[in-house]
C-alpha cells in the first residue's frame, strides 16, 4: 500500500513536471524559430474541408459561415449527414445554396448512422484537395486556421496531420468554466509539452485537425470501428511513418458538454478510445521509435495510477471508518497544489489572448482540482471495465449535449 501510495502521489507530480517544462520550451521555440514558409509564392492547393454531422440542424450555420469567412481562396466544402433523424439534410442544402459563389458545396447523405469515421471516409472520397481540413459540426473556426496548419505541411513533407486547438465557447455553468481551465491548463499543456519532448503527440484533436491526404490513404484511411477515430488514425499515421504536429494557433471554438453524466459519458468514451489504441499498436512498444514507445507508456502509467488511485482511495475511506484518523501530508499535498498553480498559470499566460480567459476564472482553480481527480478516475474505470466486458463495441453517434 505504500508503494501504491507513493505511485498515486509521485506520477503525477514527475509527468506535470516533464510537460510543463516541456510546454515553456515549445513556446519559445514557437517565437524564436519559426517555420519557413514554403509555400510562399507557390500555387495554392486546393484544401478539402469536411463536415460530417449527425442531428446538427441547430448548429450547422455556424460552422459553414465561420468556413466561409477563411481566409484562404481555395477551398472546397463537403457536409456529409449521417443517419440524422431531423432537418440536418435540409439545412445542407440551403447552406450549399447560400454559399455556392463563394466555394464549391458537396453534400453526402448517408440513410444509417454508422459513426464518424465512417462518414470521414464517405466525405474523402468525394475530396479532390490535396489536404483535408476536418471539422465537427458544432464549432467554429478562426478566419486563419489554414495558414499556419498548411506552413506545417510545407515544412516538412513527413507531417501527415496537424492538430488545431479547441477553445472552449460555452461558459454558462460551473461545469463549463471548469473544462475551460482544463483545455487551457491541461490539454493544450500537455500537446505543447508533448510535441517538444517528444516530437509527437498522443492524439490529434478531432474538431479541428487537418491531414494530408496521401498521409490517410497510406495508413488506411479512418477506422471505423474504432470508438474515437481520431485517437486512433494518430497512431495509423505512426505506424506508417508519418509525423504529427501540433499547431496552437489554428484554433476552433467548441461546446462542451454542461451536465455530468454527459461529461463522463465523453470521457469515458475518450478512455476507452485509448484502450483500443493500446491493444491494437502494443507491437509498437518494440517496433515503435523511442517516442512513440514514452507516449505509450504514458498511456499505460496514466491507467495504471488510475486504478492504484482507486485501490489507494478505498484504502484511505476504510482507514478513516475504522480508525477516525485522517492520514494527511501537508507537504505532499503543498506540493500537489503547487504543481497545478504553475501549470495553470503558464496555461493562462499561453491562452488568456486567444482563449478570453481572465484571471477570475483561475479562482475555479481548488474545485478544478477534486473535479478533475473525480471525473478522470470514474472514465477510466468504467471504460477499462466497458474494453473487456464488450471489446467488439463499434463506435456511432448520438446527440451531444450542446450546454446549457
Amino acid at each position: 500500500m505504500n508503494t501504491l501510495s507513493s505511485f498515486v502521489i509521485l506520477y503525477p507530480v514527475i509527468v506535470s513536471t516533464v510537460w510543463i517544462i516541456g510546454s515553456v520550451f515549445f513556446s519559445i521555440q514557437q517565437h524564436r524559430v519559426p517555420l519557413k514558409d514554403l509555400h510562399h509564392g507557390k500555387p495554392t492547393d486546393l484544401v478539402s474541408v469536411l463536415i460530417p454531422a449527425h442531428n446538427e440542424a441547430d448548429t450547422l450555420e455556424n460552422v459553414v459561415e465561420s468556413v466561409a469567412n477563411i481566409r484562404y481562396a481555395k477551398i472546397e466544402l463537403i457536409l456529409i449527414n449521417d443517419g440524422s433523424q431531423d432537418d440536418t439534410l435540409r439545412v445542407m442544402h440551403q447552406l450549399a445554396d447560400k454559399y455556392a459563389q463563394r466555394f464549391p458545396v458537396k453534400i453526402i447523405n448517408i440513410q444509417k448512422n454508422q459513426g464518424k469515421a465512417n462518414a470521414l471516409n464517405n466525405g474523402a472520397k468525394l475530396a479532390e484537395g490535396k489536404f483535408l481540413l476536418c471539422l465537427d459540426a458544432d464549432c467554429y473556426v478562426d478566419k486563419n486556421v489554414l495558414g499556419s496548419m498548411l506552413t506545417q505541411f510545407y515544412n516538412d513533407p513527413r507531417v501527415g496531420a496537424v492538430a488545431g486547438k479547441p477553445i472552449v465557447r460555452n461558459r454558462t455553468s460551473i461545469l463549463g468554466r471548469l473544462e475551460l481551465l482544463e483545455y487551457v491548463g491541461v490539454i493544450d499543456i500537455i500537446k505543447r509539452g508533448q510535441a517538444f519532448v517528444t516530437g509527437h503527440i498522443t492524439t490529434v484533436s478531432g474538431v479541428v485537425v487537418a491531414y494530408r491526404k496521401k498521409a490517410l490513404a497510406d495508413a488506411g484511411w479512418w477506422n471505423a470501428d474504432a470508438i474515437t477515430e481520431d485517437i486512433d488514425v494518430t497512431w495509423r499515421l505512426y505506424h506508417h511513418g508519418w509525423q504529427v504536429a501540433y499547431c496552437p494557433q489554428s484554433v476552433a471554438w467548441i461546446l462542451v458538454p454542461e451536465r455530468i453524466k454527459d461529461l463522463i459519458h465523453q470521457r469515458r468514451r475518450w478512455a476507452r478510445g485509448g484502450f483500443e489504441v493500446l491493444f491494437r499498436n502494443r507491437k509498437m512498444f518494440v517496433t515503435g521509435t523511442l517516442s512513440e514507445q514514452w507516449l505509450l507508456m504514458d498511456m499505460v502509467l496514466s491507467d495504471l495510477w488510475a486504478i492504484s488511485c482507486a485501490f489507494v482511495t478505498l484504502f484511505y475511506l476504510i482507514t478513516v471508518l475504522f480508525t477516525g484518523d485522517l492520514i494527511m501530508d501537508g507537504v505532499i499535498l503543498f506540493l500537489l497544489l503547487l504543481i497545478s498553480l504553475v501549470q495553470f498559470l503558464i496555461g493562462y499566460a499561453d491562452s488568456k489572448q486567444s482563449d478570453f480567459i481572465s484571471w477570475h476564472d483561475l479562482l475555479l482553480l481548488p474545485l478544478y482540482v477534486i473535479f478533475y481527480w473525480f471525473i478522470n478516475l470514474v472514465s477510466c474505470l468504467t471504460a477499462l471495465g466497458s474494453f473487456f466486458l464488450d471489446p467488439t463495441h463499434v463506435g456511432s453517434w448520438r446527440s451531444p449535449d450542446r450546454g446549457l
